[in-house]
């Protein structure tokens, strides 16, 4: 109990920052990210949230897997409302915003809706359009996208402060996260762009080991072959705390607080807020996103 207490209060105090933090002008935005599905990504960006919101942060959660979204079913709440209600202006971005459990704030998708699973230029824009006050109202934006390099997802990377890549140890994830890369690096990267950072998390490891030599083996590759530097995010423990808090529907941050997972977990945050996740001094997130859109 007192490590993970003790952790908390690390946490809180590399989130505040002191007077600079209060100063500064906008959200740092993290797009969490996979090759293919079922790596657990969205259930890591839930948990990531909670322990973010812990540290005293203003956590916005934007499930970003528009056809297939699933972070307000992991949390347990209904959504009166979600994209879909904006993009069609039926709704205002405050209709869609639901407080979730461990005191962050979730934009939910559209589940089940092929028209979100393949949105048009015009609908992206909109979105974002919606969306750039969350900057100027939130300390920390995690954006959920969908698994792959549909439009959707890479439309969500490109304008990110940092995109963190969740894998498992499987070779079909690292395959997959290591192609994730690679179209980032190369198909989308400008000039603009280099300040961007990527970081890998591997999920589902049953020891440390394994999760280091995972990071290695990727890191060394993206290295070679993309001159891309992948930073080390670190891991998480395969624990059975993990699914049976998914059939409860509670984040495993809240149900088991001193799992193992869970505290893998607050290292990452710790990770994210000693600087793996840099935000960038050049135009908002949502201004980028943008001028991607218009070219």
């Amino acid at each position: 109990m007192t490590m993970v207490m003790d952790q908390a209060t690390h946490l809180r105090s590399l989130m505040n920052g002191g007077a600079a933090a209060s100063n500064r002008r906008r959200a740092t935005v993290i797009a969490i990210t996979s090759g293919k599905g079922g790596v657990g990504k969205s259930n890591i960006s839930v948990n990531l949230a909670v322990q973010l919101a812990a540290a005293g942060k203003k956590v916005v959660l934007l499930d970003a897997d528009l056809g297939l979204a699933n972070a307000d079913v992991l949390c347990n709440v209904n959504l009166p409302a979600n994209l879909s209600h904006v993009l069609s202006r039926r709704k205002e971005l405050k209709d869609v915003l639901v407080d979730a459990p461990g005191g962050f704030k979730l934009i939910g998708g559209a589940s089940g809706l092929a028209r979100m699973a393949d949105l048009t230029d015009d609908d992206r824009e909109r979105i974002v359009t919606a969306l750039a006050e969350l900057e100027e109202e939130s300390d920390i934006i995690l954006i959920d996208t969908g698994a792959g390099i549909s439009p959707n997802v890479l439309s969500f990377t490109r304008g990110a402060d940092h995109v963190l890549v969740v894998t498992t140890p499987e070779p079909t994830a690292i395959t997959d996260a290591y192609a994730v890369i690679k179209v980032l690096s190369r198909q989308y990267a400008l000039p603009e762009d280099d300040h961007r950072r990527i970081s890998l998390l591997v999920n589902q490891v049953r020891s440390p080991v394994e999760g280091k030599i995972v990071h290695e083996r990727i890191a060394k590759v993206a290295r070679q072959f993309l001159s891309v530097p992948v930073l080390d995010a670190g891991y998480v423990s395969d624990d059975e705390q993990v699914p049976m808090s998914v059939r409860k529907r509670i984040p495993f941050t809240i149900a088991a607080p001193r799992c193992p997972a869970s505290i893998c977990v607050a290292h990452l945050a710790m990770r994210l807020a000693q600087g793996v996740a840099g935000r960038s001094e050049r135009s908002g997130f949502f201004n980028r996103m943008g001028k991607w859109l218009r070219r």
